[in-house]
Parts: C-alpha cells; structure tokens; sequence
C-alpha cells in the first residue's frame, strides 16, 4: 500500500458533505458522552448547561451548512477568528464545566479514574473510527480503514485528552478545604491552575522555541499524456523559530514528526487563504505564484494545540466550581462576568501584541478569547433561563390564585 500523497488527496473537495457528517457525528457523539457524565439522574439538571450544549450544536449545524455559502461565518483560512472558530471551544468548556458535577462527590478515586480512563478511550477509538475511516461512495455502504494514511487526530480525539487531563486534575488534584469565599476556592483548586500554567508554558516554550528546518512532502504529478504514475517533491523552506504560518510553525513540525505526514489532515483551512487559492477566501485553484506548502497536509487537532485545548477544558471547569460552590444567582453571575471580561481582554490584548487569534495553532489569544465568549454566553442563558423559570413560577401562583 503506498503512503504517498497525491494532489487530488491534497486540495480535493468533493468529499466536503462527508467531512461535515462526520464532523457532526463526533460532536453528537462526545455530546451524548458528556451529557451521561454531568448530573447524575436523580438531580436535577442545570438547565442552562444544555441550552448551551444545544446551542452549541446549533452552531455547528449551521457553519457546516452554509459556511460554504457565507465565508464570514466559515472557519477562518489561518488567523482571525469566525463563528465557526467558536465551536470547538464552546464544547470544551461545556465537557470542563460538565465534569465539575460528574466528580463532585467521589466514593473511591481509582474507580473514578478507571470511569474517565474507559470514557476517554471511547471517544479516543469512536474518533479514530470516524474521523480515520472513509465510506467509498454513496452507492456502496462498506466502510474501510486504511491503516497507512488513517488521521490518528481528530476532533473526539482532542476531546478525549481534554476531558482525560482534566478529569484526573477534578479526581486528584482538589484540596479538602470547605469553601465559603473566592479566595477559599482559588486554595482548593490552586493545584488545577498549577497544571494550567504549566500546559500553557510547555506550549509556548515548543510553539516559539522550536527551530523548524526545511522540509519535504510529495504529491501525484499530473501528466494526461503518460500511463505512469509519477511523484513531484516539494520541499518547503523555513530556517525558522517562532514563526505561525502555515507552512514553517512548530505545531506542523511537531505532528509530522510524531504522528508521520501521511497520517495528517489532508484538506487544512489554509488552502482557502488568498496565498493558497484565487477563490479566496473559498477553495480553488492555486495561484500561480502559490508557496510550495499549499498542498501540504495540517492536522487543525494536532497534538500540541490540543495542550491549549486542555486548558479552555480546565477553564471550564473552573466555571462549574462556581456553580457548586455559590448558591446565589446573583454571586453566580458576578463572578462568571469578571472571570469572562478579563479572558477576553487579555486574549485581545496578545492579538494586539503579535500573538494572532488562530484555531489551527489554538494559540493562547485565542483560547482566552474563545473561553471568554464561552463564560459570556453561559451566563447570559443562565440569565435568560433564571427569568424563564421565575416567569414560570408567576404564572403558575396566578392560576393558583384564580382557582
């Protein structure tokens, strides 16, 4: 079986609607999961956490249908960020906050590890199955797994070593002081944002310490006039360290190195950029002066933005503490508002400074910022949902007075 990566595997988009089903089947999928692993079912739900999952689902329906059609609303080719850039941070955060309540009472530490080791390898296989596996076409229902070229990640896969990180932190890592002000909660799970700082050092440390050298990738040749198959080499030149393009960034590196260039994605975002295609900011042909890593496959759920994926995790969870913790709507709400507002102005402040918003890096602007939206929205349908009930009680005692 050959390994080698054609052109048409490269830039090719015929197979956009299976890509979207897929990316709906993994969410739906780690969805189910994280629900299962949030309130047990005697208690009642936080109904606000699933307004969110279903808003977040929502959200994704809809940049998968129509951000062909709206590029503004379709992932951003590399930095800047679109509504669909806001998905995948929305369900971490849910999944972080989800876990504060699935390991809020803990009768025996290593059976609740065993439980996240068993739902991490579930998502971690179910992605592996999705995102590896392809359907051969629309008349024929066998699906096969081509063990040479098979994406090792995706986006269940990240989710899974987000939710397996941060399930160990809520299991291991939490204090046995009791509660009863911030201050008092920041020492009991001082140790969570202890791991927080070192994920996001380690990611900064590789992201703008790494010397990436020139390196080499093949694609099919196209020659209409010959039978035989023949390969082009293209080597991409970099030289560099701290740079976040796309075709010279540590993350690329990292993931070529470890995971090997042909178990990659093979359709990355930046193929829409205006470097990369005259459609700009939508797929198309290359330009004639297009750079040599246009065709180059990226993996947007590599393995080292998932370290900062963890994080937007660990901030989430962080949010359900204060939900467990402080029983006032009001106190709720302050806290989220002031935790979202200072995420989102520091996430502004380092894209001001150099450090760009930017999905397939995750970089840490972006995960402030993305995590800030989170907290915002979830406090406005906390919001809208707190009035919803206290409406519905109004009118309940009214028809109660009228009977």
């Amino acid at each position: 079986m050959r390994t080698k990566l054609t052109m048409y595997e490269a830039i090719k988009d015929n197979d956009d609607n299976d890509h979207q089903w897929r990316e709906k089947k993994d969410i739906e999928s780690a969805l189910q999961i994280s629900r299962s692993s949030s309130l047990p079912p005697d208690k009642e739900r936080l109904v606000s956490l699933d307004v969110f999952r279903g808003l977040t689902v929502a959200f994704m329906i809809l940049v998968d249908d129509v951000g062909g059609i709206l590029p503004s609303i379709n992932h951003s080719p590399w930095d800047g960020v679109t509504l669909a850039d806001f998905v995948m941070p929305f369900f971490l955060f849910i999944v972080g906050v989800s876990l504060a309540f699935a390991y809020k009472n803990l009768s025996c530490r290593f059976v609740a590890t065993r439980k996240a080791l068993i739902r991490s390898l579930k998502l971690l296989l179910l992605g592996l199955f999705l995102q590896g596996g392809f359907i051969h076409g629309l008349n024929n229902l066998t699906y096969g797994i081509d063990v040479e070229k098979i994406r090792l990640m995706g986006i269940l896969q990240r989710i899974a070593i987000a939710y397996l990180v941060v399930a160990l932190c809520e299991i291991w890592l939490k204090g046995n002081h009791n509660v009863s002000s911030e201050l008092s909660m920041i020492k009991k799970y001082r140790f969570h944002w202890v791991v927080a700082f070192v994920i996001t050092t380690i990611y900064l440390s590789l992201l703008y310490g790494l010397y990436v050298p020139d390196w080499e990738y093949q694609i099919l040749k196209e020659d209409q006039g010959s039978t035989l198959t023949t390969f082009l080499n293209l080597k991409v030149k970099c030289g560099v360290r701290g740079h976040t393009g796309p075709g010279c960034n540590a993350v690329g590196m990292l993931d070529r190195m470890f995971l090997g260039i042909q178990h990659l994605y093979r359709k990355p975002v930046y193929a829409r950029t205006k470097q990369c295609s005259i459609n700009y900011p939508n797929n198309g042909p290359l330009p004639p002066d297009a750079p040599s890593w246009c065709q180059a496959p990226f993996d947007p759920e590599g393995l080292l933005s998932s370290l900062m994926a963890t994080v937007t995790c660990l901030v989430g969870l962080h949010y359900g503490h204060i939900i467990i913790h402080f029983k006032d709507h009001k106190k709720r709400l302050n806290q989220w508002i002031l935790r979202s507002f200072c995420l989102l102005m520091l996430g502004l402040a380092l894209n001001l400074f150099g450090m760009h918003l930017n999905k397939p890096l995750y970089t840490l602007s972006y995960m402030c910022v993305t995590s800030g939206a989170s907290g915002f929205l979830l406090s406005a349908i906390y919001l809208m949902v707190w009035f919803a009930i206290i409406l519905r009680l109004l009118m309940k005692a009214s028809l109660m007075v009228k009977m």
